[in-house]
């Protein structure tokens, strides 16, 4: 099957042509049909599987021009970066339709955005909190939205936007297409989406928690923090395939200490990104390494749900997620698009039980090498690193008191004070040694 055996516009043939698509993946080939027959959709697929185009063709066909400036699609995402993404995927879709899509989200000047939500727009893309804000002060109307999408929904609630669909749903015209997609579909995103969507059909690409087949896996077992730096910088040395290269960290903390180990040997073509860096420092640094400029990136979590970075070669786990299921999404970085990809994980005694997670839910085993010889050993633990002895939180039963009365003590005797009503002639007769009347004048 080729996307011109779908049934789509020849705008979106025209443009699907020049960026070189030409075969369909399992999850835009089998949800297409669905969501152009106008129905609830759930659309489950893999990271790297492209969910982003399973959503946007359709959408793109069904879409009729209107003199109204406001939304008739709403794409709602869990970051920032995901915004800037599907923007793009938007405009490289459209340059022969007369569509005009735009992204907002936290962290930049509402003013702005709202100028340019009231200029008018076909698609609009954000994160819940900003969309729900524009909503709130009268800039953004949603009341003509047709197609409302809510892409990695799982996410989505998990950062803690569910009162924000909530209330989004409020503003939302009852009869609309709601399409929804995610990597995984846990037991609370099932609940949520039965719970506010009309028996939505479920579209299944793969399993939850099954890898990419064309990702080569494999592990070292790593002691602790200094020998994995001395493990990385020998891999990044040795393997000249490792062109572009998404180092992961469990923390913001290590994430910084990894880039400051990396910098001092490969200077600028290694960069970082969290979320404590400004905006623009993150986009430039997404930008820089999809662009060749660095060939290595350490980041957190927050780009393995977010990013779209094309021809990804290796990723690396410096640290091994407690998550089992932001493993799937970390190594999904890469092997993209049926192009072959690897991911090597680093493990510490420590992380023995989220392995055997790992494994269980993809139900394969990672084959874990020994350190190569070449590698320097190190004994040096580092404070964060060690044990954390928990200790007993033992109560010590008091003894009881016996007797013990109500908490009261008697006052002062300057602050006990008694309210007597003000006697003016009897003050005056005290004073003077006779009474005074008030206003008495000679005559």
């Amino acid at each position: 099957m080729t996307f011109h055996d779908l049934n789509l516009k020849k705008p979106i043939w025209n443009a699907l042509d020049e960026l070189g698509y030409t075969t369909p993946t399992k999850i835009q080939a089998a949800g297409f049909p669905v969501m152009m027959s106008g129905k609830d959709t759930i659309g489950i697929a893999q990271t790297g599987t492209g969910k982003t185009l399973a959503y946007l063709l359709p959408c793109l066909c069904m879409w009729k021009f209107s003199k109204e400036p406001h939304p008739q699609i709403l794409i709602i995402v869990p970051t920032r970066e995901l915004v800037a993404q599907v923007v793009r995927e938007v405009e490289k879709l459209t340059p022969y339709m007369n569509v005009v899509v735009g992204g907002v989200y936290g962290g930049a000047n509402i003013n702005t955005q709202a100028a340019m939500v009231l200029q008018g727009l076909d698609i609009l893309v954000g994160t819940p909190g900003r969309i729900l804000d524009l909503a709130a002060n009268g800039s953004l109307q949603l009341k003509h939205a047709k197609k409302v999408v809510i892409d990695e929904v799982d996410e989505t609630l998990s950062l803690g936007f569910r009162p924000q669909l909530l209330r989004l749903f409020e503003y939302l015209p009852e009869k609309r297409q709601n399409l929804v997609f995610s990597a995984t579909l846990s037991e609370e995103v099932s609940d949520f989406i039965h719970e506010h969507f009309l028996n939505p059909i479920t579209v299944e690409a793969a399993g939850a928690g099954t890898p990419l087949e064309q990702i080569e896996q494999s592990a070292f077992a790593v002691p602790n923090f200094t020998t994995k730096v001395n493990l990385l910088k020998y891999l990044l040395e040795q393997d000249a395939n490792m062109t572009k290269v998404l180092v992961f960290t469990g923390s913001r903390m290590l994430a910084d200490m990894v880039y400051e180990e990396m910098e001092a040997i490969f200077n600028v073509e290694v960069g970082v990104i969290h979320s404590n860096k400004a905006q623009n420092f993150r986009f430039n640094a997404v930008n820089h390494f999809q662009n060749g400029i660095y060939r290595i990136l350490v980041a957190t979590d927050l780009i393995a749900r977010g990013i779209d970075v094309t021809d990804v070669t290796h990723v690396i786990n410096f640290d091994i997620p407690d998550n089992s299921e932001n493993y799937i999404h970390r190594i999904g970085r890469t092997g993209r698009y049926d192009k072959s990809g690897s991911a090597i994980s680093f493990i510490a005694p420590k992380d023995q039980v989220a392995i055997e997670n790992i494994e269980a839910l993809m139900g394969r085993t990672i084959p874990v090498s020994a350190l190569p010889e070449a590698v320097e050993y190190s004994d040096v633990v580092l404070e964060f690193e060690r044990t954390q002895v928990a200790m007993k939180n033992v109560l010590v039963k008091l003894p009881k008191r016996e007797n013990v009365g109500p908490a009261f003590h008697e006052k002062k005797a300057k602050n006990k004070k008694v309210n007597v009503r003000y006697d003016h002639k009897k003050a005056m007769q005290e004073k003077y040694g006779k009474p005074k009347k008030k206003g008495n004048k000679k005559k």
